[in-house]
């Protein structure tokens, strides 16, 4: 299965292929991953987000959606990318594409740290315009979102125009800080030359009407000019070294590897999704030392929390424990992966003291959901159920999310499901993110039927199975990592063994902001912006 996702997302990073790459090349131009390649400190991480979003559709004509975003370093501070890919379709907007950059835009906002767009695109892909131009998180968001950055986040918003800006896109870099445009190769106009035509009757070449001279010499809509893509880049890392940077650094100490290599991971967690394992074992892998100061370690083993250290960075973790838990003298085993009501009341406390304690949360899923049935009822489930959404909901910390197993049912969200809107999302290629198991949704609609025949010794009837076998084929397909990468449920699908050095890298990320880190964002007080 790794080997599935790393193929596919080998092939995504080509883009439209080598010809178009080439194209650009012979425009003088740079690739747009050559151009990110370039921006970004050598050797130094980068968490692309959304790399699968729309690969199954558009008869595979959209690779990553036509746009690079991701969070990666500039000058050794975070900073979040956003590079239209032009050798796409024009880097034109798909309805995933807009999807794409308003994440980019929110993690910018959350983090508070800076945000640099590559701008390269045709405009609206028009046979697709009803799903990127109108809409409450359509493109006109991402102007929002650009104003709200300006004028009360203070987020610096870097533009470089690097090919065609056109119509409406063109406020993008507009909204921005500063825009850098490139000699001979980059335009920006709210129409091209043949609207200008037909509109006007007025002739005028791009490079008259937008082009970088023009708008660094005549109109003043730009402010920097560069002779190549190259010069650009570097003079982007130039300007982000000079902005202001918070100290981040005070509650880290020296990372220290897990006491168990992180290649175990393969061997530890089932080929079958349904075999138990023991999350210690996960945790030893990932954690400093492997060190893991549990919190009631005694009490609703189905959970486990407690505070560690990854690179150095501290970290609040809540686990679900897998396999058969044991419970009190005189009470029955639970199993792993519920949710009971102890459990939740647990969690809860858990996470509000993180929150006073101002430490970062680590959600590691693999949650079937909430426990049922009269003893769940009679202790009170859908209360304390309530009280750890209510928690993880409200909790000012970031939240990050490590998706291994199961993420299915209630459990799913209030182990920060993306509805609760975590800082990250990440999952290994064996998360199953769904309503519940196939086998369970077959239970639920045919469960009757096939019952009935069961006890009349006969076979369901002919409708009823070919409907099972078709929902278990469903189910099993939707509940694919691959199938939540491409809409966007996960920011990003990792290998096992990359698994610490990301989780390293976006709690530093979420290091850059000490405020609150509740929704897409906290405005501050407005009486200061009168």
């Amino acid at each position: 299965m790794a080997n599935e996702v790393l193929g596919l997302a080998e092939r995504l990073r080509e883009g439209g292929g080598p010809k178009r790459v080439a194209k650009m090349h012979a425009q003088g131009k740079l690739s747009p991953r050559e151009r990110v390649a370039q921006l970004l400190d050598p050797g130094a991480p980068f968490l692309e987000i959304g790399l699968l979003v729309a690969h199954d559709r558009y008869d595979g004509q959209a690779p990553a959606a036509g746009v690079i975003t991701g969070v990666g370093r500039v000058g050794g501070r975070e900073v979040v990318v956003v590079a239209n890919d032009a050798t796409v379709k024009a880097g034109s907007w798909w309805p995933e594409t807009i999807t794409k950059m308003l994440r980019a835009q929110e993690v910018a906002m959350r983090q508070r740290i800076p945000i640099i767009y590559l701008v390269d695109s045709g405009g609206v892909n028009l046979p697709y315009q009803e799903g990127v131009f109108p809409g409450q998180h359509g493109a006109a968001r991402l102007f929002y979102y650009n104003s709200i950055m300006r004028r009360y986040l203070h987020v610096p918003q870097i533009a470089a125009v690097m090919g065609s800006c056109v119509a409406g896109g063109a406020y993008l870099p507009a909204l921005s800080d500063v825009i850098f445009m490139v000699e001979g190769t980059s335009f920006m106009g709210l129409g091209g030359p043949n609207l200008v035509k037909g509109a006007t009757g007025q002739t005028v070449d791009g490079e008259t009407l937008g082009g970088a001279v023009t708008h660094t010499s005549i109109s003043g809509v730009a402010h920097y000019r560069a002779a190549t893509d190259a010069e650009c880049l570097v003079r982007i890392r130039e300007y982000v070294g000079r902005l202001p940077r918070p100290v981040v650094e005070a509650r880290r100490t020296e990372a220290t590897p897990g006491s168990r290599p992180i290649e175990d991971l393969y061997d530890l967690l089932p080929q079958d999704h349904r075999m138990s394992y023991d999350m210690r074992d996960i945790l030893a892998c990932l954690l400093d030392g492997g060190a893991f100061d549990e919190f009631q370690p005694d009490l609703a083993g189905e959970m486990l929390c407690g505070h560690a250290r990854i690179g150095g960075w501290p970290v609040a973790v809540i686990a679900n424990q897998r396999g058969l838990i044991k419970g009190r003298q005189g009470e029955r085993p639970r199993f792993g992966g519920i949710v009971y009501a102890e459990s939740a009341e647990k969690v809860a406390y858990f996470i509000e003291n993180a929150g006073r304690e101002r430490i970062p949360l680590l959600f590691i899923q693999d949650v079937s959901g909430f426990m049922v049935g009269p003893d769940a009822e009679h202790n009170g489930i859908i209360r304390a159920g309530a009280r750890f959404v209510e928690a993880m909901a409200t909790v000012p910390v970031p939240k990050l999310v490590l998706t291994v197993n199961h993420a299915s049912g209630a459990g799913y969200y209030a182990m920060a499901g993306q509805g609760f809107e975590p800082d990250f999302i990440v999952s290994w290629p064996t998360g199953r993110m769904g309503v519940m198991e196939g086998e369970a949704a077959v239970q639920a609609v045919h469960g009757t039927a096939m019952d009935k025949a069961r006890s009349e010794g006969v076979e369901p009837p002919a409708d009823v199975t070919a409907s099972a076998d078709a929902m278990r084929q469903d189910y099993e397909h939707q509940l694919d990592a691959r199938y939540a990468a491409a809409r966007g449920f996960v920011d990003a699908i990792i290998m096992p063994e990359q698994t610490r050095d990301v989780l390293q890298f976006l709690l530093a990320t979420v290091a850059n902001y000490s405020g609150p880190h509740i929704g897409s964002f906290v405005l501050p007080p407005l009486d200061a912006h009168r």
